[in-house]
């Protein structure tokens, strides 16, 4: 009795060593180091390794080494000077196909590494960083949604001759028709051809209008289409900042949250993350005088007032030749004639098309580029919160056309070498689909973190020391097998964790600390009842088997309810507190295998299959 099989025993010790294995790459630390990667769909080659290092040479940059491996190129160092400098001299050396990010790289051994051995996965809490809780303008994308089907219908029925007059009122489209006969066929083709939109039941007496509304799963689609689009271009924005493992993930159906560990300038991570900045190429009206429209309050029809920043007016016409959406490639540079800030540009097919066929037409014309920025802000107005949204389209320039162009030409006027810098990265990584606004931000230092991580070990510590004290002074040999099941409860937390590549925040430590404090709760129990068999049965054997087998529901009842409360907060809950699910779901599952299957598996060692007159309980 209280015997295992050696095949059991095999089992138990072979999933302790590999949790000890798995856990080991924590003891190891870090190195500061510079991560290279491509910033486009060219793979990193060993070429490029080789460069890398001949420019840190050349420079007299000390490295520790540096390695090619999972599609990236690790630069590690013995101090912070040399990854500062490093960074700066890869960054200039490799150019824009590059993304050079600082990092913290595991100092895992070679052979450990071959057998997947990696460190946790530190959250930002821990780590440093920056936080950022972004919050898209869902009434913009509801506005371009119906400017787009707007502008659909009226083609449509301009085509058939069909409408005497189209609007916009709010979020419907108003039509006015000719004929009934009309509105048939309008009808029809609205059926047909725009299946998103939704004839509104009008109370009014006109029978030949129309009213339509964008179908509510129009309107689902469209607002998920937009966040999905504004994660992709924040992704591409971060990249282009050179930021090592960031997060950029979806939170609940307006909200994106963006982490980016390391970096500490929010400044220049909220001026790129937040501008939703695009480009429009149109031609000058140079028959008309801006001034004069001005005075009279009259715009020439064809042609619309735009101002360049220092307030000067100019007349444009309404046709966009390209937009930002045609921009395929956008450099910053210095223009050899002027010494002045300026950005290389590439087109599309159908934006150099266009380029082209303007450009040919109208030579010797003056052309202009409109900077167009769309902003939101939270305001407080008469003890109301409201969204207050702003655009802003300045012109660039306005030059002639000196020759004819196509998909590549340089846009210059710009006002400095950082704004230049600024507007390449945002025509790179592509606009916004709807304004977003940082609704919270945190930054946490490099220091505080490393403060963060030395009181949550020393946390972890104290609580396990505690447990430990008091399962020794209150079960004497059976509490200290509970406290051995208790230390590898702790290593195969930390080898899940590992495994998992889970990311530990400082609530996931806290989730630690009340698992080593509950995951004695089950020796707890089965300690007790084997005092009660004791009470009531002389022999010591079947008193310990009982005491396991009889409080082996009770332990499963507890913790099954306790696991699904986690994987509840785990479901529903946001960042921090999916840390702590985390850790708390796996160390209720570990802790329930130390507990029951561990801890009797070394007192059957101690007690199983002899003759024992007492036990020390």
């Amino acid at each position: 009795m209280n015997q295992y099989s050696s095949l059991k025993n095999a089992l138990i010790a072979f999933f302790l060593l590999l949790s000890v294995l798995y856990a080991l790459p924590n003891i190891f630390g870090s190195d500061l180091a510079v991560q290279v990667s491509s910033a486009g769909d060219k793979l990193i080659a060993k070429s490029d390794l080789d460069k890398i290092t001949d420019t840190l040479k050349s420079k007299g940059v000390n490295y520790k080494s540096a390695a090619l491996s999972n599609r990236r190129i690790l630069v590690r160092f013995d101090d912070n000077a040399s990854q500062l400098s490093a960074k700066d001299t890869l960054k200039t050396a490799l150019g824009r196909n590059y993304v050079v990010a600082l990092n913290l790289a595991p100092s895992v051994p070679l052979w450990l590494s071959n057998l997947g051995g990696k460190a946790m996965s530190l959250g930002l809490d821990l780590r440093g960083g920056v936080h950022f809780l972004l919050e898209v303008d869902m009434h913009a994308v509801m506005a371009v949604s119906i400017d787009k089907h707007y502008n659909e219908l009226r083609t449509l029925l301009r085509a058939e001759r069909l409408y005497k007059s189209i609007k916009k009122e709010d979020e419907r489209i108003v039509i006015r028709l000719k004929t009934a006969d009309s509105k048939d066929r309008a009808l029809k083709i609205i059926s047909s051809e725009l299946s998103d939109l939704v004839v509104l039941e009008s109370n009014n007496k006109d029978e030949l209008s129309i009213h339509l509304v964008i179908s509510d799963s129009a309107k689902r689609d469209a607002k998920k289409n937009a966040l999905k689009q504004n994660i992709t271009t924040l992704r591409n924005r971060v990249n282009e900042l050179g930021v090592a493992e960031p997060i950029i993930q979806q939170q609940g159906l307006e909200r994106i949250v963006v982490q980016l560990p390391g970096v500490q300038d929010t400044a220049r991570a909220k001026e790129i993350l937040g501008a939703v900045a695009t480009l429009e190429f149109r031609m000058v009206d140079e028959k008309n005088d801006p001034q004069t429209a001005i005075r009279s309050g009259r715009v020439p029809i064809g042609s619309k007032l735009y101002y360049f920043k220092d307030g000067r007016p100019l007349l444009l016409k309404n046709r966009v030749i390209a937009t930002g959406e045609n921009i395929t490639g956008a450099a910053s540079g210095v223009d050899q004639e002027s010494s002045t800030p300026m950005v290389n540009i590439t087109l599309d097919s159908i934006g150099g098309r266009a380029m082209l066929d303007t450009t040919k037409k109208y030579l010797h014309h003056r052309m202009a580029v409109v900077f167009i920025e769309n902003k939101v802000e939270t305001i407080t107005k008469n003890g109301k919160t409201i969204k207050k949204r702003t655009t802003t389209k300045d012109i660039i320039n306005a030059a002639t056309i000196q020759g004819t162009f196509s998909s590549r030409f340089q846009i210059t006027g710009i006002d400095s070498g950082r704004a230049a810098r600024n507007l390449s990265l945002l025509l790179r990584a592509g606009s916004l689909s709807a304004p977003i606004e940082i609704i919270e931000e945190r930054t946490i230092g490099p220091s505080l973190g490393a403060d963060n991580i030395a009181k949550g070990v020393l946390s972890v510590i104290v609580g396990f020391m505690l447990v430990l004290i008091f399962m020794v002074m209150r079960y004497r040999v059976f509490g200290l097998v509970a406290n051995i099941a208790l230390t590898f409860n702790l290593v195969m937390i930390v080898a899940a964790l590992s495994l998992l590549q889970a990311t530990l925040t400082l609530p996931g430590i806290a989730g630690i600390v009340l698992t080593v404090g509950m995951a004695v709760d089950a020796n707890v129990l089965i300690f007790e009842r084997i005092k009660e068999e004791l009470g009531l049965n002389s022999n010591i054997q079947e008193a310990i088997s009982s005491g396991y087998d009889k409080a082996i529901l009770t332990i499963a009842d507890a913790n099954i309810t306790t696991l699904i409360a986690a994987l509840v907060l785990f479901g529903f809950g946001t960042g921090p507190i999916k840390g702590f699910a985390i850790t708390l779901s796996i160390g209720i599952i570990t802790s329930m295998f130390t507990a029951i299957i561990v801890s009797r598996a070394i007192i059957n060692k101690i007690y199983g299959g002899k003759k024992t007159k007492e036990l020390s309980i």
